[in-house]
């Protein structure tokens, strides 16, 4: 069952919402000497564009990467967009979807024009 992204997350300038959530995915990428790697990561954040994942360098920006889903299968062709800092043996890497995959991680995120509508005591409330 998907799970609604709406309560734990809050506005930014992003494309979509970007929620913290470990997710298992499996990561298929080509070396420069052509040779095919694969690496079992995680998730550090999603969002319906792409993610933020860990992986081990050499990790080039604009690279592509093939991503599994380990609970769903589901595969998905994406790209290195942002390099962020090594933590240990282990680069932040920004990566982007190449075709639009909202239903990718199994939450609903919510369209961008949602605004909480207020409840009977004054209060917001998310519907």
């Amino acid at each position: 069952m998907p799970i609604d992204a709406a309560a734990s997350t809050t506005a930014s300038d992003r494309r979509s919402q970007r929620l913290l959530l470990r997710i298992a995915i499996q990561v298929r990428r080509q070396k420069a000497n052509g040779q095919t790697v694969t690496e079992a990561t995680e998730t550090l954040a999603v969002n319906a564009h792409g993610a933020l994942i860990r992986l081990t360098p050499p990790v080039i920006k604009g690279e592509e990467i093939v991503l599994k889903n380990e609970r769903t299968h589901e595969e998905q062709i994406c790209r290195a967009v942002y390099l962020g800092p090594l933590e240990g043996q282990h680069i932040q890497v920004g990566i982007e979807f190449l075709q639009p995959a909202p239903q990718l991680w199994g939450i609903i995120f919510t369209p961008d024009d949602w605004v909480p509508s207020p409840d009977v005591s004054g209060q917001t409330k998310k519907s």
